[in-house]
């Protein structure tokens, strides 16, 4: 039996939010996966919004057609406290004071210290999955319409732990997916980066054995499918908007463990 989709758990909020609620989350997910800590701030600031909008929507009993950012983000989400008594404490008390929270380290955390041994950023990116998970699994709890068991199905998998698939120490990148081809390892750690790499790195990186190899078999070949710039003069390599949209769309960012 196959699990139900959130789409499908989802299905009592309207397709105009409940179609970039879900986008935004998986598009974080992606960015946790990639250990890019300041692009899932990014888009938990973002989901943030969506989720407001459907909180103000069971709690009005008028959704929005499509989302929208409130003026003063904390007070909206404080005006629906009132609504609890006729519609219930989750989505009018609970979930919104956990959206002002997130949106308030989103907008306002002094972030990028230089050499400190703990990232601020990753720290930050923890707590917006965790919460972004808490909130959706609120959303299913409160919205769907499917069976008990396919209810709680869903909820467990969007609230399953979420490993991020680009381990880093010091200089130090790794795949925590051995599965993946060469061609793909390249594309996920350049992702991650998002700077140029040089040649000699990455392939340490891939652990290819053949420098020789690897810049004709892999690196040539993502050139020439426009997916990575390859500047042999220089000897770096840099990924092109061509192949992150490949990585974010593929599901080369998902673990198959």
């Amino acid at each position: 039996m196959s699990l139900p989709t959130l789409s499908a758990a989802l299905g009592a909020i309207p397709a105009g939010l409940r179609d970039p609620l879900i986008d935004e989350f998986n598009q974080a997910l992606d960015e946790y996966r990639a250990a890019d800590w300041e692009k899932v701030g990014l888009k938990a600031g973002k989901f943030c919004e969506v989720a407001y909008c459907v909180c103000a929507g069971h709690a009005t009993g008028s959704y929005q057609a499509a989302p929208s950012k409130p003026a003063n983000f904390p007070k909206a989400c404080q005006d629906l406290e009132p609504h609890n008594k006729t519609k219930g404490r989750s989505l009018c008390m609970q979930v919104p004071k956990v959206l002002a929270a997130l949106y308030e380290l989103r907008n306002n955390r002094a972030i990028g210290h230089v050499s400190s041994e703990i990232s601020p950023n990753h720290m930050d990116a923890e707590l917006y999955l965790r919460g972004m998970k808490w909130v959706m699994g609120e959303f299913v709890r409160n919205y769907s319409n499917l069976a008990l068991a396919d209810s709680y199905a869903v909820v467990e998998a969007v609230t399953a732990r979420t490993f991020h698939m680009v381990w880093s120490s010091g200089d130090v990148r790794r795949v925590l997916e051995p599965a993946k081809s060469a061609g793909q390892k390249v594309l996920i750690l350049l992702y991650a980066e998002g700077k140029p790499v040089t040649v000699a790195t990455l392939q340490s990186w891939v652990e290819y054995k053949n420098g020789t190899d690897f810049k004709r078999k892999v690196l040539r070949d993502l050139h020439k499918k426009a997916l990575v710039h390859f500047d042999e003069s220089a000897a770096t390599v840099q990924i092109l908007p061509t192949g992150q949209a490949l990585v974010e769309k593929s599901g080369l960012l998902i673990t198959t463990g």
